[in-house]
């Protein structure tokens, strides 16, 4: 009895020890996963957090990059820093840039604008292990490049032939290109036995030239281009003021000058002719601005079988065309130069932004005009020539007909330069 007794207690015992192991074991496996899972749920909240942040530093890389080449654009437009700035914060923030949690420096250098963008954000998951904000930076800079140096600029976006070269006009433009704003088929037209020498042609539209086009730099017609900007845009209109003068100015074969004495708004000395301007004789006409309102600026009435010869000559001079077409043809002499520096600095005639009347300028073959040709709102026919050595004549108007025999030079200062076909790129 004894004996059995002994035995079911030891017959007990296995079944007891494996019910404890048992239970021992499903007590480990809980402390493990206590340990384990916050690692493993923390480890995978960090690779969700990191490929947020990862995600977050390429979309503030992206605003970098659209905003320096949105400044650049400014850049090529010829805007200043405080512009630059406006522009890449507009379009940085339109892609994801917040500038509330950051700052944004736009550092333009000659032609090359950098942007550099910070952003601050707080931590997520990972604020458990580290207190200290996530600080991002991106950098980016594009650079305006290319193109070329124009002396013939048509403003003109759609009309036909905004430049246009036909009938037996030869055209000779040392060192500088044309460049036409319009979108038409024909925006550069050349026709019959017209010649043209020009280092390249740009045009928003397409071209319709001949044999006689003859480009020394480019080897076809830069068709499909970027608009050339216009560089006096920003250049104000002059304001009409000051006493007004008699029209008829001169004698035929005596010289007369003339002496702008009263002060202008725009601090420049002003000589006003309020019923257009005709000139006889030689005309020296002293530094200043002259306005011609209304009725017309000619020489001999232009008359093209006047016996008599006009001269015009000047030396720091702008004159504003306002309501008043500009009409220089017959036997006329021109030697006129802009101011290089003042409000008018390089323009030489200004035509109003708001008048369509056409202009005409057909001087004999010693002319020399220095400085733009400005008419933004009207059509102009021409037929001149600028200085030899280191010429600057610009032309820039709403459409530009070439006639007769023309020599231009665009060796003109920095500021004034007409650029066309010039390309934004990122290069950073």
């Amino acid at each position: 009895m004894v004996g059995n007794s002994n035995t079911e207690i030891d017959d007990t015992r296995p079944s007891g020890t494996l019910r404890a192991l048992a239970i021992d074991q499903r007590g480990t496996v809980a402390v493990i996963a206590a340990i384990t899972f916050p690692v493993l749920v923390g480890a995978m909240g960090l690779g969700a957090e990191t490929g947020y942040w990862y995600m977050k530093q390429r979309k503030l890389q992206h605003a970098a990059d659209v905003a320096a080449y949105s400044g650049a654009v400014r850049l090529l437009a010829g805007d200043q820093r405080p512009a630059l700035e406006a522009a890449a914060k507009r379009v940085a923030s339109a892609s994801g840039y917040s500038p509330a949690t950051g700052t944004l420096t736009a550092n333009p250098s000659q032609n090359t604008l950098e942007v550099a963008l910070t952003e601050t954000h707080p931590r997520l998951f990972s604020s458990i292990f580290s207190p200290d904000p996530v600080n991002m930076k991106a950098r980016a800079v594009a650079k305006v490049e290319g193109g070329s140096v124009a002396c013939v600029l048509a403003l003109s976006p759609t009309k036909s032939g905004a430049v246009t070269v036909s009938g037996s006009t030869s055209v000779d433009l040392k060192g500088c290109t044309v460049a036409s704003n319009s979108n038409a088929a024909d925006s550069f037209l050349m026709s019959g036995s017209a010649s043209m020498n020009a280092d390249c042609v740009y045009t928003v539209g397409k071209a319709v030239t001949t044999l006689g086009l003859r480009q020394s730099v480019c080897q076809e017609v830069r068709q499909n281009a970027p608009v050339t900007l216009d560089p006096y845009a920003n250049v104000a209109e002059p304001i009409g003021s000051g006493t007004c003068n008699g029209r008829s100015v001169g004698n035929p074969n005596k010289t007369t000058y003339l002496t702008p004495a009263e002060n202008h708004p725009s601090g420049m000395k002003v000589m006003r002719f309020c019923n257009g301007l005709d000139v006889k004789g030689t005309v020296i006409f002293g530094p200043g601005l002259y306005i011609v309102e209304g009725g017309s600026f000619t020489a001999n009435s232009s008359d093209p079988n006047s016996a008599s010869s006009a001269s015009l000559r000047g030396d720091g001079v702008t004159f504003y065309l306002k309501d008043s077409s500009l009409d220089l043809r017959g036997n006329v002499s021109l030697d006129l130069k802009a101011p290089t520096s003042g409000p008018y600095s390089g323009i030489l005639f200004f035509g109003g932004r708001q008048s369509t009347v056409s202009h005409s300028i057909n001087g004999t073959a010693n002319s020399i005009l220095t400085g733009a040709i400005y008419t933004p709102a009207s059509a102009i026919s021409y037929k001149g020539n600028s200085a030899t050595t280191n010429g600057c004549t610009q032309l820039i108007a709403d459409q530009i007909t070439f006639t007769g025999s023309s020599t231009m030079q665009s060796a003109c200062d920095s500021s004034n330069t007409i650029w066309a076909g010039r390309t934004v790129s990122l290069i950073e």
